[in-house]
C-alpha cells in the first residue's frame, strides 16, 4: 500500500467506475474494514477538500461516535429505507447499499469516473474525487493499483 509522500496518508489504489456503473474496492480495504461481511454498506459524504464519500459498515458505526445516527434514523440502520437515498444528518448525508462478496456496489451515473481509496479512520475508509490527496497520487512515481 503506497504512501504517496513522508508522513502521508497511505492509499489502496484507484477505483474506476466502469461502464455498466459497479465499481470495485480495493482488497486491502476490503480486508481491512471488513465491509463485505454484512452484505450492506454505509456511504458517507466526503470533506469539502476530498470530496466522494466514507465507506463503512453498520457495525463499525454503532461502536463509534455515528450511533446516534441510527437512533435519529432507525429506518436507514434496519435499512427500510430506500438503497442509494441519501439522508441528512448533521454536516454530512448518509445512504447504504448493497455490496457483493467481492467487494463491488453499482453506483448511479452521477459519480465521476474514479475514485482514490484512502485509508481512513477505524471506522472508514475514504473514496476521494479531489483535494491534495487526488493530486499527489497522481503525481506519485510508485505504483497505485487500479481496481
Amino acid at each position: 500500500m503506497p504512501q504517496t509522500r513522508n508522513g502521508g496518508k497511505y492509499v489502496f489504489g484507484w477505483s474506476i467506475i466502469k461502464d455498466d456503473f459497479f465499481i470495485q474496492f480495493p482488497i486491502e480495504a476490503i480486508n481491512e474494514y471488513g465491509i463485505c461481511s454484512e452484505g450492506k454498506i454505509f456511504l458517507i459524504t466526503g470533506s469539502k477538500t476530498t470530496g466522494g464519500f466514507a465507506v463503512s459498515k453498520k457495525s463499525l458505526l454503532e461502536n463509534s461516535i455515528y450511533n446516534n445516527l441510527f437512533i435519529e434514523y432507525n429506518d436507514l440502520g434496519n435499512y427500510m429505507t430506500k438503497e442509494g437515498d441519501f439522508f441528512q444528518y448533521k454536516s454530512r448525508k448518509y445512504t447504504w447499499m448493497t455490496i457483493n462478496g467481492d467487494g463491488r456496489i453499482f453506483l448511479n451515473k452521477d459519480i465521476l469516473d474514479k475514485l482514490l481509496s484512502i485509508r481512513g479512520s477505524n471506522i472508514a475508509f475514504m473514496m476521494g474525487v479531489k483535494g491534495p490527496l487526488i493530486n499527489e497520487a497522481n503525481k506519485y512515481n510508485g505504483i497505485v493499483n487500479i481496481y
